[in-house]
Order: structure tokens, then C-alpha cells, then sequence
């Protein structure tokens, strides 16, 4: 039985609030892959908090309109899946390749991020990206380092200032002053 015009709605806006919600898109082509490896995939991208959907063209574009995000209408040709990335990048998207290559019968088509369309060979680059935990640290030691460099200009500073005083009580107490 066919959807009705107020769930295919719901579909759609539960499609664009997934898309809103994600750092990153892929979009891929499945062609006959069974049900369980459908699931598998789903599992193993859960933990990263990513999601695998197959949609149907028209309301994805429907619902990227709705995001307020560019369609990507080359990638919407054929029979397309989409997952949505909220989460660690990297692990997720090595999730999705490592599948694809595994299972033929699934080709990443590309991407976006935010308002960016990404190509099938920029999506595999992610894979390079450090998890957002190293991304924080390094960020944070960055911040760090301007900090302590005026920390140690300022001890420098009263660190000399201390010398000079010590020199000079010396200098008095030597002159019996």
C-alpha cells in the first residue's frame, strides 16, 4: 500500500531535522544488497553516531531544501542511501568505506559538510581526520602555548626585578649601611 501525503510529510521532516543535524552527508548507490548487510552496516555505524537510510531521490530532495542545504542532484540518480554523520567523522566514514569494499553492490557517490559538496574522493579523505578528541587537544595546546609564553616573559621580568633588589641589600649590608 503506498504512503499517504501526511507520512510521506513526516518522512520528509524527519529526513531535513537528520540533515540539520549532521556534520557530514554521504550519499552512496546500493544495488541489491540484502537486508542483513543493510543491518550490519547500521550496527557497525551506530556506536559513532552516524545512520544509513535509503531514500527515495525526491524526498531527500525535498528535505535537503527543507535544511536549507544544496541538493546534490548528481548524487540523487539511482537508488541512493544516505547516511548522516553527527559524530566522529573519521571512524564513521571508515565504517562506510571499509563496507563498500567489502560489498560491491555499494558505491559512495560523495558528500557534503554543512554547505560544501564534498566528491566520492574527498568522503575517503575523511578517513584521515583526527577524532574530535585530538582536534580539542590540539586546539587547546594552542591556546596554551601563547599563555605560557607570557607566564614566563612576566616571571622573567619579576625574576630579574628580584635579582636587582637581592643585589642591592647585598650591596647595602656589604657597606654597612
Amino acid at each position: 500500500m503506498p504512503a499517504t501525503r501526511e507520512q510521506k510529510e513526516k518522512i520528509v521532516e524527519e529526513l531535513a531535522e537528520r540533515f540539520r543535524g549532521s556534520e557530514v552527508i554521504v550519499w552512496a548507490e546500493y544495488r541489491g544488497l540484502p537486508t542483513p548487510s543493510l543491518n550490519e552496516l547500521r550496527r557497525a555505524l551506530r556506536p559513532h553516531k552516524a545512520e544509513f537510510h535509503v531514500v527515495k531521490n525526491t524526498m531527500a530532495e525535498l528535505a535537503l531544501r527543507r535544511a536549507g542545504l544544496p541538493v546534490p542532484e548528481a548524487m540523487l540518480v539511482g537508488p541512493t542511501a544516505v547516511s548522516t554523520i553527527r559524530d566522529e567523522i573519521a571512524a564513521s566514514v571508515r565504517a562506510l568505506t571499509e563496507f563498500a569494499a567489502a560489498n560491491r553492490e555499494l558505491v559512495i557517490k560523495g558528500g557534503q559538510a554543512n554547505q560544501r559538496l564534498l566528491s566520492a574522493e574527498e568522503v575517503a579523505r575523511l578517513v584521515d581526520l583526527p577524532s574530535r578528541d585530538v582536534l580539542l587537544a590540539q586546539v587547546l595546546g594552542n591556546m596554551r602555548s601563547p599563555v605560557n609564553g607570557l607566564v614566563n616573559v612576566l616571571a622573567g621580568t619579576l625574576r630579574g626585578l628580584v635579582n636587582v633588589l637581592q643585589a642591592r641589600a647585598r650591596q647595602l649590608e656589604e657597606s654597612g649601611a
